[in-house]
């Protein structure tokens, strides 16, 4: 009897062993960079999740060759839970590539490879990949500037990536530049077929108030270029509240915004047709909720709200309204930001899925 007590217990610890095991799934096993500029290094990541119920461990990831470097999650990821495992290609060699990335962990006995590929060019023609976006002969890598959060006194920077695809040579101006804005081309020409940039700074002291600022400078294509809808490049910033000067009773008993929802799906809108959404806005906190900014980031929204202060556990309702007729006239994301008291959320941005029947649209 003893004997077959410790067969079955043997057994039991052999199911639940094969039970209790780490698995590895990923979002992808190749990634491909298509297209890619001559010593423009470029980064693959790929989304690991344990599917298991141990946690996953990984202990070394390898690449195929010095020009890859690997950086993974390096904590035991739980399970359900995700990591990461990224590969940075330094593209310092002209044409066709592909790298394997292995990774060795506790939910395989053997490295799990991912891929990396794709081409690597100095010819102007391929910019189409590296700087989507074009204003006549000159290309960018954005078609609009946006600033990350900033508080007072910030002097945050952005680069604007340009290819000069003309046949004479460039000389990188951007036009019409509010006063707390400030634009440096490097270099300050571009030969036909080359490529800079324009580092543009936002000095905070200079914004005209708390919240979103938005204005447009224009793109200079050639010399003596005037402004207009085809290189307009529309720029925001968010100046956030400065929380610092506080007392100890108001942090301890902060005001707190909760959303029913932080995105909309209005679909397809025809030019003469609009489309409303309703969101109950909420205070979850201890002491009132004060929204003390409410804008849109272009015209193609509008909003109503009807309260902007609430007591604890008061609610009110924001409308957003999207308007077809406008849609296709702005550049940018359909976005609504708001401005709070609530240190935690100080800014709420909700997007709006909206695009134009009458043409490509935004999304």
């Amino acid at each position: 009897m003893k004997h077959i007590i410790l067969i079955v217990s043997l057994l039991m610890g052999v199911t639940l062993g094969v039970q209790a095991q780490p698995k590895a799934l990923f979002d992808k096993t190749t990634h491909e960079f298509g297209t890619i500029l001559w010593k423009n290094p470029v980064t693959a990541t790929f989304k690991i999740t344990n599917k298991g119920d141990k946690p996953l461990v990984i202990s070394n990831v390898t690449t195929s060759c010095g020009c890859t470097v690997a950086d993974w999650t390096k904590e035991p990821i739980a399970p359900g839970k995700t990591g990461i495992v990224s590969s940075t290609f330094d593209a310092k060699a002209i044409g066709r590539f592909q790298k394997s990335v292995g990774i060795y962990c506790n939910a395989s006995n053997k490295p799990i490879y991912l891929a990396i590929r794709g081409e690597v060019t100095a010819d102007p023609k391929n910019y189409t990949f590296t700087h989507p976006f074009q204003i006549g002969a000159i290309r960018l890598n954005k078609e609009e500037i946006e600033f990350e959060d900033a508080n007072k006194g910030d002097k945050p920077t952005m680069e604007l990536l340009v290819a000069n695809t003309s046949d004479r040579l460039y000389t990188p101006v951007l036009m019409h530049l509010p006063p707390y804005l400030s634009a440096v081309a490097i270099p300050e020409k571009l030969g036909r077929g080359r490529t800079g940039k324009i580092k543009i700074t936002l000095d905070t002291e200079k914004l005209p108030k708390l919240g979103l600022t938005t204005a447009s400078v224009y793109l200079s294509r050639f010399l003596g270029d005037k402004v207009g809808e085809e290189n307009e490049i529309p720029v925001s910033a968010v100046l956030l509240p400065d929380f610092s000067h506080i007392s100890q009773q108001e942090r301890l008993n902060p005001p707190a915004i909760h959303l029913s929802a932080e995105e909309l799906q209005m679909g397809e809108l025809e030019s003469d047709e609009k489309k409303a959404h309703t969101i109950i806005i909420k205070n979850v906190g201890k002491s009132n909720l004060e929204i003390r900014d409410l804008q849109v980031f272009n015209s193609a929204l509008g909003v109503q709200l009807k309260k902007r202060v609430l007591k604890p556990g008061a609610s009110t309702k924001l409308k957003i309204t999207a308007f077809g007729q406008n849609l296709k006239k702005v550049k940018g994301t359909p976005r609504v930001l708001m401005i709070t008291n609530d240190p935690n959320n100080p800014k709420i941005i909700i997007k709006v899925k909206v695009t134009s029947k009458n043409s490509y649209g935004t999304s």
